[in-house]
């Protein structure tokens, strides 16, 4: 591969703040020392014409024994690590101005704690790139080991033509944090400008998968059961702890039922004086969705945290144990992913992808619904009970029926500033008695029991319809086959 970042370590300099003992060794003694800077400029052109060097590298990266640098600052106020930088930079445009062309050299110095006293190591190379005084980041690169909690790696300026990710500063240019992949392989960054997106690409090729999902706006690395995802955001965009993707996160698709779904007695040969089953559909109630309550609405009750953990198989869970990602609102209606890498703000839309599953989607509360809820998580595997045709039923926080969908009805998951976690997160926005439903010809006919409970009509693809006011057994609400009703934490699908 080209020389993207060459790393070495320079031999013991006795006064490491000497720029000509890090520069070259002083006559014949070249002979029998490690090679110094120049000689590692000199071995390793920017470019050649055969063995004639045409253009040499400009920027380098210098590190210190972090206890010199240290003293430095605290002596001097970093004056000699600012005098080493500019004598190097004179020596270079000294023995090398006639391969600079238009480039400018650049040094920098910094620390480093893996230093023994004397040593110093040097980086440059094509991926290697100081900015200007004055030059703004570009691009921002982060990364992630479930997709939730994203950690800085580096940034890209304008001028900026390449960058190298991997597992640490010796084998690339930046360290990426939870890097799984071993000393395997890297990941060029290439810039085309402003004007055109960062290409990504794995170095050397073919030792790590590497996809862009569009959906999330990241892209997904995996080598064996290794796994990373990694995102290159536009400066000026959401950051990071506002929204975790690039780009917008395009609404999730919602689940349907599916033929095979139905229920279903068997079907085999008859035989004389039998008669054939065929499949009979049935009625099905399923949760698709979770709705996540503004949490401030709540603050007498001393409700502080509501948290909801899915599992490795995606489902809800309340054990902390089990959960591979969980999502936090707390009283200031702020959204958190929390994980096993931490704990992060995010935005609104997100889509996470903790296993290599079905993602769980984040999506914003409609704006007719904003007053009572953040957001909704759409579930990979929506639970489904049927129902029978003709019989009217409740749903609620004391009803037995559908009590299977009723997946927060614990105090596990609703935290009090007090410490006393007891009351149900079904306390919170859901009455004992909140509706009432009947499987009808042409849907379900809703009927609304307590006067304080919200309830709210989503279209098939979760688009809102109505705010249900008034609605009874003997004038009931009309909810069409195949659409939602959310009530409380709970985005109810009514299928027919």
């Amino acid at each position: 591969m080209p020389v993207y970042v060459q790393h070495e370590v320079l031999g013991k300099v006795n006064d490491v703040f000497n720029a000509e003992a890090i520069w070259q060794a002083p006559g014949l003694a070249l002979f029998s020392r490690k090679p110094l800077l120049r000689d590692l400029l000199e071995r390793s052109p920017r470019e050649h014409r055969g063995r004639s060097a045409t253009r040499c590298f400009s920027h380098v990266t210098l590190a210190l024994p972090q206890d010199e640098v240290d003293d430095d600052r605290h002596l001097t106020r970093g004056a000699r690590v600012r005098d080493l930088a500019q004598s190097l930079a004179a020596l270079h445009q000294k023995d090398f101005g006639d391969l600079l062309g238009q480039d400018q050299v650049r040094y920098d110095v910094v620390g480093a704690g893996s230093l023994e006293p004397g040593q110093v190591a040097v980086r440059f190379g094509h991926a290697v790139y100081l900015p200007a005084p004055d030059e703004k980041i570009l691009y921002s690169v982060s990364a992630s080991t479930d997709s939730a909690i994203w950690k800085p790696v580096c940034p890209i300026y304008p001028d900026q033509r390449l960058a190298l990710i991997g597992l640490d500063g010796a084998s690339a240019g930046h360290p990426v944090p939870g890097w799984p992949f071993g000393p395997v392989g890297a990941i060029l960054l290439i810039n085309d400008g402003p004007d055109a997106p960062i290409e990504v690409q794995v170095r050397p090729k073919d030792t790590i998968e590497c996809a862009f999902d569009p959906l999330s706006g990241y892209y997904v690395l995996k080598a064996a059961n290794a796994r990373l995802f990694l995102k290159v955001s536009r400066v000026g965009e959401p950051a990071p702890d506002t929204a975790p993707a690039s780009q917008p996160v395009k609404p999730a698709a919602v689940w349907k039922q599916r033929a095979s779904e139905e229920t279903a007695t068997s079907i085999r040969p008859p035989a004389e004086g039998d008669a054939t089953f065929a499949p009979v559909a049935q009625q099905r109630v399923s949760l698709a969705a979770l709705a996540l309550p503004r949490l401030s609405r709540y603050r007498e009750t001393g409700a502080r945290m509501l948290e909801i953990g899915f599992n490795a198989s995606l489902g809800v869970t309340a054990n902390d144990n089990d959960s591979v990602i969980r999502f936090a609102v707390d009283d200031a209606d702020a959204l958190h992913a929390v994980t096993a890498a931490g704990r992060q703000r995010i935005g609104i839309p997100a889509s996470f992808t903790p296993v290599d599953a079905a993602p769980i989607a984040l999506l914003a509360a409609p704006p007719e619904m904003a007053d009572r809820y953040c957001a909704t998580v759409t579930l990979a595997k929506p639970l489904s009970v049927p129902v029978a045709s003709g019989v009217r039923f409740v749903f609620g926080r004391g009803a037995p029926m559908l009590a299977s969908l009723r997946v927060l009805d614990s105090a596990r998951f609703l935290h009090r500033a007090d410490g006393i976690d007891v009351a149900s997160a079904d306390r919170i926005g859901l009455s004992r008695t909140a509706f009432s439903f009947e499987a009808a010809s042409g849907g379900y006919k809703i009927g609304r029991l307590s006067a304080t409970q919200a309830l709210y009509h989503l279209d098939d693809a979760m688009q809102f319809v109505a705010a249900i006011g008034e609605a009874s057994a003997d004038k009931p609400y009309l909810l069409p086959s195949g659409h939602h009703l959310v009530a409380g934490h709970y985005v109810l699908r009514f299928d027919a």
